[in-house]
This record gives C-alpha cells, structure tokens and sequence, in this order.
C-alpha cells in the first residue's frame, strides 16, 4: 500500500489523472492487488489520499480526481495467466502421504518462490517446512501466515519462530478450528489438500495434496486469503 500510496500523491497533484497515470495504477493493481479485496483497499487508499487535501484550495478539483481514481480502480481484475511452456492450459499434480512427496513439494514451491507467498494451514511443525519458509522471508520474499490457536500452541508448533522472525501473522481465536490447508506462491500456483505442515503426516498419515495453476481456483482461493486475512486483523 505504500507503494500506492506515492503513485496516488503523485497524480493528485496536478488534480488531474493524466492517461499515463491511468495505465500507471492499472499496472500496479494488475500486479499487486489483483484480488476483490484488494481493489476495494486500493479505493479506500484514494479517498484518504483525497481526504489528506480536500480542505485545501481548489476542492472540487479533488473530487474531480477521485471519481477518474475510482473508475480506473473499479474495473474488473485481468484473468491470472499461467506462464511457461505449457501457458494458455492449467497444470495440475497430486501427492500422497505418507511418505515425503508431499513435504518435498511444499519445500520446492516455497524455494522457487520469489515474490510472493500466502500460507493458510492448520499446523505447522514440520522443521524443513519452517525453515524454508524463514529462509524465503529472508530473501525478500513477501510471507504472510495464517494458523489455528489451539494448534498454535501445541508441542512443536513453529509460530514462535515465524514471530521472532517477524513474519506477517494472523492467528484465529474462534470457538472453532481454522482447518484449512493450502498456500498461494507468487499468485501463481495453488496448493491445497488434506496434507497438514507436520512431521506425523509425512511419517504416518494417510494424505492428499495437489497443486494446480488453474487461474479459476486461484481467484478463489486467493479471494479468501484475503478476506479470511482482514478479518483476523488485530
């Protein structure tokens, strides 16, 4: 947001949104706020940008502005295109446990990963897991996590870590369980099954894990990332 935030100072000073400036916030809400939610982030950002200077000369001028900002950032999110050589046809894989297909996968996508990762499962306790995870935000890669309380604090769990590592957490703290396990890798690839983070799953569990890069799924499940993300905001 901050990055929107400059790009939005910027066009609002000559009160006017000039056509490169329109391309400009196209190509970052392309890029970084492909997401329902995130475009209505992105409009709540140009009301503050206008509110910062409402009050100064030259008000209607403003408004002005603000109604070419909200077009352009009201217009339907671009189809996420899958990339490679396979581009233009979803590529699909399932893995099983137990065994170590599943934290290998896990493992590979987290290490190729260089933007972007969205983590929404149960548990984690799986050390190899946590370290690649901690070594990808130490890179630079944009990590956020999202976990269950109760699992949180179980024997094992590798929160603790991801918090002294300051990666972004949400933890959720309803009567019941936030089951869910899949991860979003550079918007992307999609992974998801029943395959819990945990050693035990890998050892003993009879569990599924697929990855996908269908862009349909990918809306979906990045939607609710989203959501699932402001909603556990502290």
């Amino acid at each position: 947001m901050k990055e929107l935030d400059q790009l939005l100072m910027q066009t609002i000073a000559d009160r006017k949104l000039q056509p490169a400036e329109k391309k400009a916030l196209l190509d970052w809400m392309n890029a970084k706020s492909p997401t329902d939610a995130g475009r209505a982030l992105a409009r709540s950002r140009a009301f503050e940008a206008a509110r910062a200077v409402i009050f100064n000369e030259d008000a209607l001028s403003v408004i002005d502005w603000l109604e070419d900002v909200i077009r352009v950032l009201s217009r339907p999110a671009e189809p996420i295109q899958v990339t490679g050589p396979n581009s233009g046809r979803p590529i699909s894989k399932a893995f099983f446990a137990p065994g170590d297909a599943c934290p290998r996968e896990i493992i590979r996508l987290i290490s190729q990963a260089r933007t972007q990762i969205d983590i929404c499962v149960f548990t984690i306790t799986d050390d190899r897991i946590s370290d690649s995870i901690i070594q990808a935000h130490r890179r630079g890669v944009k990590v956020r996590i999202i976990t269950d309380d109760e699992k949180a604090s179980d024997l094992g769990s590798d929160v603790d870590r991801f918090e002294t590592e300051q990666i972004p957490l949400r933890i959720d703290r309803t009567p019941a369980h936030m089951h869910h396990k899949y991860a979003i890798f550079d918007t992307q690839t999609l992974l998801t099954g029943s395959y819990n983070w945990t050693r035990a799953a890998a050892r003993d569990n009879q569990e599924n894990m697929i990855t996908t890069t269908d862009g349909d799924l990918l809306r979906e499940f990045t939607r609710h990332f989203e959501q699932l993300w402001l909603n556990l905001e502290k």
